[in-house]
């Protein structure tokens, strides 16, 4: 009796995706099922980037597959095409990047910067395409927490050639100026300056582009947000009542402008002391649950309080260069993921389908 794509869908239907919660026949990862004489050839494609799954992915499938009667040679191929999501009505997007996405935390000290170098490094692990600004004019950090020195060059004269860090496109203002240069700038000024390092900036066919916000709910915050086309935003807190009073402003901002809150990432949320292992909630415990419930946004992930991520930052070589294979790395691939399937699950942008519309006088 032949083999059919019922049988094969049947198997395919027992391998659940953890970071989905569906089976890859539900989550429609399954773009093509061919069969041949008893022989399987299978294309999967994953809306977010995932290399680190596709192994596993692979062995499961193989597995499963081959585990049905009549089925010879099985092939597997996987990949990942991240396309770009709804932003903003009326915000105009930026050339060659697909999504926009804003890590903020409303109160600074809380590991937001950390993270958001952190985040971008999981994503270009998994096989991203992924920029990141620096939108702290008064203070900023990317330049150090990559390791990147000089200062940027202009073809054109016009506009700025993103720089290379650990496989990051980046921009900061930290690359313009001296780096202990105080900026005094007034309110109306900084946001010029983040809107040219932004819009021109020659940013290369990002899949993502992560803006490190600064710290703070003001004038300048409310400006990005109504003026940059961010797809979501990524609020980080840590479990302390004061950062998460700041944190639900955040929050809240970015509701009102009509961007998508992705979730909540708890930042030293546990210590273990590296001695003993004693473990202690030195911030406190379940502020950021306790957000997430009250919000009704998705709780990423927590990061522990740990020596190693401070120390690697500072050195310019973040945990996700340092120790890409630890356990800490681990959890900021798993946040990563879980950001890039927030995004997969916004509706697609449909802007760039349709024609733009001259009107010229006769």
């Amino acid at each position: 009796m032949a083999l059919s794509h019922e049988e094969i869908n049947a198997a395919l239907r027992t391998i659940i995706l953890e970071d989905l919660g569906q089976d890859l026949v539900a989550a429609g990862v399954v773009k093509s099922l061919d069969l041949q004489e008893g022989d399987v050839t299978l294309n999967l494609e994953l809306g977010f980037p995932a290399k680190s799954l596709f192994d596993v992915i692979r062995k499961s499938v193989i597995k499963a597959v081959r585990d049905v009667p009549g089925v010879g040679n099985v092939s597997v191929s996987i990949g990942s095409q991240v396309k770009a999501h709804a932003v903003q009505r009326g915000v105009k997007l930026i050339p060659n990047v697909r999504n926009v996405i804003a890590v903020a935390s409303g109160k600074g000290g809380v590991g937001k910067s950390t993270t958001a170098v952190n985040l971008a490094l999981a994503l270009a692990a998994e096989g991203a395409s992924v920029g990141i600004l620096d939108a702290d004019i008064y203070g900023p950090s990317i330049p150090t927490m990559l390791g990147i020195v000089g200062r940027p060059e202009s073809v054109d004269g016009q506009t700025i050639e993103p720089m290379m860090g650990h496989g990051l496109q980046a921009n900061s203002i930290g690359f313009l100026i001296d780096k202990d240069q105080a900026m005094v700038w007034r309110g109306p000024m900084v946001t010029q300056a983040l809107d040219q390092l932004l819009r021109q900036t020659t940013w290369r066919d990002l899949d993502y582009l992560l803006i490190d916000m600064p710290p703070g709910t003001g004038d300048i915050h409310l400006t990005l947000a109504q003026n940059v086309p961010i797809t979501g935003a990524v609020i980080v807190t840590t479990p302390q009542e004061i950062a998460l009073m700041d944190a639900r402003k955040g929050l809240t901002m970015f509701e009102k402008v009509s961007v998508p809150v992705l979730g909540i990432v708890e930042n030293m949320s546990l210590y273990v002391c590296p001695s003993c292992g004693y473990s202690e909630h030195i911030f406190g415990s379940g502020g950021g649950a306790v957000m997430s419930s009250d919000y009704k946004v998705p709780m990423l992930g927590s990061l522990p309080l740990n020596l190693s991520i401070r120390e690697q930052t500072d050195a310019g070589f973040p945990t996700l260069v340092s120790d890409p294979d630890g356990e800490i790395s681990q959890i900021y691939k798993k946040v990563a993921r879980q950001v890039a399937i927030k995004v997969a699950g916004i509706a697609k942008d449909m802007s760039s389908k349709f024609p733009s519309i001259v009107v010229e006088k006769l």
